[in-house]
């Protein structure tokens, strides 16, 4: 499921690097590794005895991405596709009461900031030994799903193996590829299967959100905002991942021990807030028209579609993780975005939960109880999770108001045009503005009288303070 994400270019001694320096350190976040989990990620792995290195696997990621926990191919079979999903096996490599194991169970998370990102586990491991990089031989969980010609899922397998990826490939390659004909089938396929799961996901009634790159440039002292909209092989991949995680869901519920992501229905009154971000940001959205509907007639393209994309994000913080065992069903099974149970399992290099979710199904499968490490786990896994995603929240809204103090610095004291979102309840002076240009979301303040919630409004920027990280608005 996506995040909100931000990317910063310029120097490195720029005001804006500064200040996500400074909230590095005030959060308190771990940046190096202690000499025992380095020792630890240093070590050979457990290695399969299943190999499956004549597969010709793929991995798709960003350009400079080395952290690689998914490779795939994809083919024909009588009819329908055979999709095999090799995950990073990163159980391989950390001993269960380690100090590796330690040191992931108190990030929990890969942090993302603007300028860098903190990981999970030592880069020696998440961006080389564990990871999936190309003509390396590497340990993994390797799932095979065969799907009939509709796109729907026959049958799941997932075991242990060594594979070896062929090609690192990025999304304008893919992209440029496929669009142009020059693709082989195993390629080519991605598009076929993505829109297929696509149409699946319609009729269920789920949601993707084609979230865009927030890119912030830093010129002359100056910034600048744009977005990068994702490619249609952005959707189509993703696609992939999510067929595994519902094949992981639909895995563990079947055999009555997992770990679910979980979503309940989003609340009115958020759904209330985005349809007023909506109207500031000019985006029709009627009544009769869902939000389903809303968010598939969006263009990423469009800078202020795009930066409504960006706020439908804050429907997905209700997301948690929902643990059962020995056949005792949870209540809430499914995830509202996905519209189906759904299971996070195939980014173990930067999330927790996944190593053990690929335990689980490994178990399942061998028609056995899951290890005595993940049984013991489990009791507290919803709420290292819960912490570390608590987490990642905090910094990624400390690194909007960051940016959007950046973007705004010099031009304290101008009018800008905007809608009121929000206002506190039991201090209705006080609220959310979201600005038509540039598309910023900060605190209002007004003044005797109530702001008027729902309406276009103009208002004047009274501080904008990277380093303090704040942006306020007065009414003018």
């Amino acid at each position: 499921m996506p995040r909100r994400r931000i990317r910063v270019t310029g120097t490195a001694e720029a005001p804006l690097r500064a200040a996500l320096r400074a909230l590095r350190t005030e959060l308190d976040v771990p940046e190096s590794f202690p000499p025992d989990v380095l020792e630890e990620a240093a070590r050979a792995p457990r290695l399969p005895a299943h190999d499956a290195t004549d597969i010709p696997l793929f991995t798709i990621d960003p350009p400079t991405s080395r952290d690689l926990d998914q490779a795939m191919h994809l083919s024909r079979r009588p009819g329908g596709f055979r999709v095999r999903y090799a995950i990073a096996d990163v159980a391989a490599f950390v001993a269960p009461g380690g100090a590796l194991d330690a040191e992931a169970h108190r990030r929990v998370t890969t942090l993302y900031f603007p300028d860098e990102k903190v990981p999970l586990h030592p880069a020696e491991l998440s961006e080389g030994a564990a990871s999936l990089l190309p003509d390396q031989t590497r340990p993994a969980v390797l799932w095979t799903l065969d799907l009939d010609a509709d796109g729907r899922t026959e049958t799941a397998d997932v075991r242990r193996a060594l594979v070896r990826s062929r090609a690192k490939l990025d999304y304008a390659h893919v992209q440029k590829q496929i669009d142009d004909g020059t693709a082989e089938e195993p390629l080519a396929l991605l598009k076929d299967i993505g829109l297929l799961r696509e149409g699946l996901e319609v009729e269920r009634g789920g949601i993707s959100l084609n979230v865009p790159e927030q890119e912030i440039v830093e010129k002359d002292g100056m910034y600048e905002l744009g977005y990068r909209a994702p490619l249609p092989a952005d959707g189509w991949n993703a696609q992939i991942s999510l067929l595994t995680g519902m094949a992981a869901a639909d895995l563990m519920l079947v055999h009555g021990t997992g770990v679910l992501r979980t979503l309940p229905a989003a609340p009115d009154g958020a759904v209330g807030r985005l349809r007023r971000t909506a109207t500031a940001l000019h985006i029709d959205w009627p009544h009769h028209v869902s939000y389903a509907q809303l968010i598939r007639s969006l263009d990423p393209h469009r800078p202020h579609h795009a930066a409504f994309l960006q706020e439908c994000t804050t429907l997905l913080r209700g997301a948690g993780y929902t643990v059962f065992r020995d056949g005792a069903l949870p209540e809430v099974t499914s995830h509202a975005a996905v519209a189906a149970p759904y299971a996070h399992c195939t980014a173990p290099l930067r999330r927790l939960a996944d190593r053990y979710a690929s335990e689980i199904c490994l178990a399942a499968i061998a028609e056995q109880p899951p290890p005595d490490w993940v049984l013991a786990a489990l009791g507290e896994l919803p709420k290292e999770m819960a912490d570390g995603t608590r987490r990642q929240g905090t910094v990624e809204r400390e690194c909007v108001d960051i940016v959007e103090a950046a973007l705004l610095k010099d031009r304290i004291g101008e009018v800008f045009e905007g809608c009121v979102v929000d206002v506190q309840e039991r201090e209705p002076t006080v609220g959310t503005v979201q600005l038509e240009s540039p598309a910023v979301f900060a605190r209002l303040v007004g003044g005797p009288a109530p702001l008027p919630l729902g309406e276009r409004l103009r208002v004047r920027l009274t501080q904008a303070d990277p380093g303090a990280a704040k942006v306020r608005f007065a009414p003018a």
